[in-house]
């Protein structure tokens, strides 16, 4: 398939290039020390992903610790309340810890293992991440340092109290919005002053190379099994691909599997309390080009060209900027990248529980609530859901702030 000039059989061959862009995007935009650490992170993840030692042991870990193959659900009351469109949801928070970040999270984990790192650090929003990489430090018998927001703390305290059970330092973070930039700013310094002896994992395909390509390497096994599973219930690819876009890790790994074919791909974006800068966190629909966390995308910026204040009633949507990768698929048109606000997502994650009980992350209801807009302005034919999480984590904030709908 060719897609203004671009070849997608050969497209993960050729993207990132060598020095991790994305077309214009990606890159690695830090210190020389920081740039030195990269550059041994992808000479060891290079070395790495072609071990078939290596291989063999993501896989085994996939099949008898996460449970991988995650399944697909047909919604069929959803889909019969909307008209004749079919909706389906990849269940990627039946993945061990309620969502699909154990995906690379298990394979960072063994990355450090293999460089004989001691400890890995981490920022985490909605928690997903924070949980996923605990559990990687707890697997693999490693130091865990995780940094979050104040604010996110509190409206995901069921997480912060799985990160402590499973032996993670869960250090606040209170400087700025005390949200997601401000957490992934203090794990970036953290990093920088211990590199030597740790790792610091980022949460999804977005900061400096390697990690924009790693994450979508590990994820992309969501994509891969959605493809081979809905071809299997169905006879055929489906009309429509959905997935929800923070920083995109999800997301990459759903669009992975489904670039090469006649689909329509949607990324969503949270659009918050409205289009005013500060009340969404929907960078590629409102941003432009710019640098932040040592790579270059779009994203949000302030009347002085920083890195805006963002919002979402998701904790793990609400980033100024979107992953390289996004970035250049947008460029392309390859991805249509459009928004849902809090109070649609809101409204999706009431009725998915209620007509199929499955109670999404707030992140996996704004994909839902996308598909159902979707669902409403075609006659026929079938949508893919990456549901990327469950929504234990959300139910006592939801509750506190908009009651049972």
């Amino acid at each position: 398939m060719i897609h203004n000039g671009i070849e997608f059989d050969t497209y993960f061959k050729n993207y990132p290039d060598e020095n991790g862009y994305f077309g214009k995007y990606g890159g690695v935009y830090i210190t020389p020390e920081l740039k030195a650490a990269m550059e041994e992170i992808t000479e060891a993840y290079f070395t790495i992903c072609k071990s078939s030692k290596f291989i063999s042991e993501l896989r085994k870990i996939r099949k008898e610790f996460q449970g991988r193959p995650t399944p697909i659900s047909y919604l069929e009351r959803l889909s019969g309340k909307l008209g004749n469109v079919q909706i389906y949801v990849k269940r990627e928070d039946l993945n061990h810890t309620g969502a699909h970040k154990l995906n690379h999270c298990m394979g960072e984990g063994l990355l450090a293992k293999y460089m004989g790192k001691k400890k890995i650090i981490a920022e985490t929003g909605a928690g997903q991440h924070g949980v996923a990489l605990a559990t990687a430090a707890a697997y693999f018998g490693l130091e865990c340092d995780i940094y979050m927001g104040a604010v996110d703390i509190k409206k995901q305290a069921p997480n912060v109290s799985r990160m402590k059970i499973l032996g993670a330092n869960v250090i606040e973070v209170t400087h700025g919005l005390a949200t997601l930039k401000e957490a992934v700013d203090a794990a970036f310094e953290a990093y920088a002053k211990d590199y030597k002896n740790c790792i610091y994992c980022i949460g999804s395909v977005l900061g400096p190379h390697p990690f924009p390509m790693m994450v979508r390497d590990f994820q992309s096994v969501v994509g891969i099994e959605a493809r081979e599973q809905f071809l299997s219930m169905t006879g055929e690819l489906p009309d429509a691909v959905v997935a929800c876009v923070g920083g995109g890790s999800n997301a990459m790994g759903m669009f992975s599997g489904f670039l090469n074919d006649p689909v329509d791909i949607y990324g969503v974006e949270p659009l918050g309390r409205g289009p005013a800068l500060g009340d969404h966190a929907a960078s590629l629909t409102y941003g432009t080009e710019g640098i932040m966390h040592g790579f270059n995308s779009i994203m949000l910026k302030d009347e002085n060209g920083e890195a805006a204040p963002v919002y979402s009633v998701s904790s793990g949507l609400d980033y100024p900027s979107s992953g390289p990768e996004h970035a250049f698929l947008h460029d392309l048109g390859r991805v249509k990248y459009d928004v849902i606000d809090d109070d649609e997502a809101i409204d999706a994650f009431f009725t998915l529980a209620k007509l199929e009980g499955i109670i999404p992350a707030l992140e996996s209801a704004h994909a839902v609530a996308y598909a159902m807009k979707l669902a409403k302005t075609m006659s026929h034919g079938s949508i893919l859901v990456n549901l990327s999480g469950r929504g234990d984590k959300d139910m006592d904030y939801v509750i506190e702030k908009y009651g049972i709908r």
